[in-house]
């Protein structure tokens, strides 16, 4: 299997070093792209005003294409023109802290493998609640094992697979969940401090409240040591308020109307 191979924390970290050489050695085909740095939390963003280059990284048992661009730069770069061939896969991670909840429309590993997604590809996205792992040899061979599986014959186009490792030895995890995104919003809040003239500066801090965590849902269940594999799609669209926003419009003034509307373009 060919696979590409990114993440949002740069082309050195660990995470993706432990993925490179576990389907390196599993057989598979592995193109690297990935940032040069690291771009946490930078969610779907893309370059648009200014140029992309690229650098070539290779160092014993490692070869890859460093990107000066974000996550989504990289996918997109990689299936239109860095690749040969195209991927089969698109794995993204391992990511250092979780992709739970609301997470994952900030993240940078999801949204690389959401781009995956969007462009016909099978893709999974992979984290661990943990900002500091040391060894994740044990987790890419989870992976590996994951991959092997037929569960991608099954799985609907333009969905990712989105996986998180509890941050406990993975022995000592009592297995894997599928479940759902926990609704719970981070309770936002920002460190004001001085820098060494005197200034202020913010420093974003927050926590999801963890008595708003449904139990069941992914971070509920990763919280108490699981592995939690959640399927995410991308119609953004609230289907539940749809038919009720259009007869909300309907019964509240004419000028909201479709004939209406129409009629007032017509003029302009």
């Amino acid at each position: 299997m060919h696979i590409l191979l990114t993440n949002d924390d740069g082309i050195r970290s660990p995470g993706l070093r432990a993925l490179y050489a576990a389907m390196i050695r599993d057989g598979h085909r592995v193109s690297v792209v990935a940032p040069m740095t690291e771009q946490s939390a930078v969610g779907h963003s893309v370059t648009f005003f200014s140029p992309l280059r690229v650098k070539e990284v290779v160092e014993p048992e490692f070869t890859g294409l460093g990107v000066f661009g974000t996550p989504v730069d990289c996918v997109k770069l990689a299936l239109t023109t860095l690749l040969d061939t195209p991927p089969d896969l698109i794995l993204s991670g391992i990511n250092n802290g979780a992709n739970v909840g609301v997470d994952v429309l900030y993240s940078g590993t999801v949204s690389a493998a959401t781009e995956g997604a969007l462009a016909g590809l099978p893709a999974l996205a992979v984290s661990i609640d943990d900002f500091s792992p040391r060894d994740l040899s044990a987790h890419a061979a989870f992976v590996r094992k994951f991959l092997a599986g037929n569960q991608w014959k099954r799985v609907p186009p333009k969905c990712v697979l989105n996986l998180n490792f509890p941050a406990i030895d993975l022995a000592d995890s009592p297995g894997l969940r599928v479940c759902s995104q926990t609704v719970a919003v981070y309770r936002d809040g920002y460190d004001v401090r001085n820098d060494p003239r005197g200034r202020p500066y913010y420093w974003l801090t927050g926590e999801i409240p963890p008595e708003e965590v449904a139990p069941g849902t992914d971070r509920d269940l990763l919280s108490r040591g699981y592995v939690t594999l959640t399927p995410l799609s991308f119609d953004l669209t609230n289907w539940e308020f749809l038919e009720t926003l259009e007869t909300m419009l309907a019964d509240e003034d004419e000028t909201f109307s479709s004939k209406r509307l129409h009629s007032n373009q017509s003029k302009s």
